[in-house]
């Protein structure tokens, strides 16, 4: 088994907390994000993959209406009951993430479960790497609970539920890209999703590539508000568009990169900047789809490498970290691509590399990133995995 030994621990830690074996584990995996930058709420395109890191979350029904959550990698409990289930204001704010699931998993009437669960939960994704941590707990306690309740959903229903319990209970007004590509994982694939349809389909990319992240030491932070000023503009732009061109127009899916060369000056400059930033990333999945097809990787690199230019000088979601990890990344012969992952503002960065050349490639990032900060970045090499499941 993938992961094996978090499995381990996270049922080690329920049996010694609970007495017994757990009734159901579920696994779901992070993910990084290799084309298609804030698209997802845009209606747009994004190309990811899950990766082979992720959250157990190991459970069984209760004997009473008692909830009780056990954070394993934060050696933290959180109890309540089905009555009283609702956003945790402060303290154990970690909490969230599992309760908004089960709130929304049960429509938003958490007391017709009838009976409790006791759980626990523990994972290796890097938190605060743009690996969406937060987004593979939410799947894992879905598949868990839905299983526990004997409640049939489809995977794109369970991904809208993790992203609602985001929006409500933990304050992030996120696309559904996390949930989906949790969800969708392929090994040796990545994800192309339409957020228009709500359609996900897997793209294979061949054995002879991987990923390698490199976290920054700029923490990655969503909910202050940079994220939510961006979607903003989005929607704002997306509003203009639809006044001035002569077509149905509902997000900045709709809207080409020169239709926006022509109508752009109804915008003011930030909105402007915002918007072109999602118009280009959707064309860029595209072309990388038909590049994938014929197999040519380094063209699908050089994308990689537009996307990060596009998020550092118009949609402005990188910083210096990232800007220093990418700029080392094309000196290297062996990186294809490079990028910002997620949503930005600290985090990771994503290079698509020859595997073969892993310590070479983390070795020079780390000396020009050290050169610069004084301190070194994580680099993982990551394999596209297969998606959230039972155990």
């Amino acid at each position: 088994m993938q992961n094996q030994e978090v499995y381990d621990s996270v049922v080690a830690k329920f049996e010694k907390v609970f007495g017994a074996k757990p009734a159901v584990v579920a696994y779901a995996p992070g993910r990084i994000e290799v084309l298609g930058n804030h698209t997802d709420y845009n209606e747009g395109f994004v190309f990811s993959a899950a990766i082979d890191k992720g959250t157990f979350f190991a459970v069984s029904p209760a004997e009473d209406d008692k909830v009780t959550l056990v954070a394993n990698d934060l050696d933290a409990s959180y109890e309540t009951t089905l009555a009283a289930v609702a956003k945790v204001e402060s303290g154990a704010t970690w909490a969230n993430y599992p309760l908004g699931t089960f709130n929304w998993l049960l429509d938003g009437e958490p007391a017709k479960a009838g009976k409790g669960f006791k759980a626990v939960f523990g994972g290796n994704i890097p938190l605060g790497a743009g690996l969406s941590s937060s987004a593979a707990l939410e799947m894992a306690t879905a598949l868990a609970l839905a299983k526990v309740y004997g409640i049939e959903k489809d995977k794109t229903t369970l991904a809208k539920i993790g992203q609602k319990a985001e929006h409500t209970f933990a304050g992030c007004p996120c696309g559904l890209l996390d949930q989906a590509s949790s969800m969708y994982g392929k090994a040796g694939a990545l994800v192309k999703s339409d957020f228009r349809s709500n359609c996900f389909e897997t793209v294979s990319m061949g054995p002879a590539v991987a990923f390698m992240m490199v976290k920054s030491n700029a923490k990655h932070a969503l909910v202050d508000g940079a994220y939510a000023s961006r979607r903003q503009a989005c929607e704002d732009a997306a509003k203009h568009f639809a006044k001035v061109l002569r077509k149905p127009v509902t997000h900045l899916r709709d809207v080409t990169m020169a239709e926006w060369v022509l109508y752009k000056g109804g915008l003011d400059e930030t909105q402007a900047k915002r918007a072109v930033h999602p118009i280009g990333e959707d064309e860029r999945v595209l072309q990388g789809a038909a590049l994938l097809e014929k197999g040519d990787l380094k063209a699908f690199g050089a994308l990689m490498f537009d996307s990060h230019e596009s998020s550092r000088n118009w949609f402005e979601n990188s910083c210096a970290e990232l800007d220093t990890i990418v700029d080392a990344a094309k000196s290297i012969p062996e990186v294809y691509g490079a990028r910002l992952s997620g949503g930005g503002f600290g985090g990771s960065c994503c290079l698509l590399v020859d595997p073969t050349a892993a310590d070479k490639i983390a070795a020079e990032i780390t000396a020009q990133y050290k050169a610069v900060y004084g301190d070194e970045p994580t680099c993982s090499l990551i394999k596209p995995s297969d998606g959230a499941h039972l155990v």
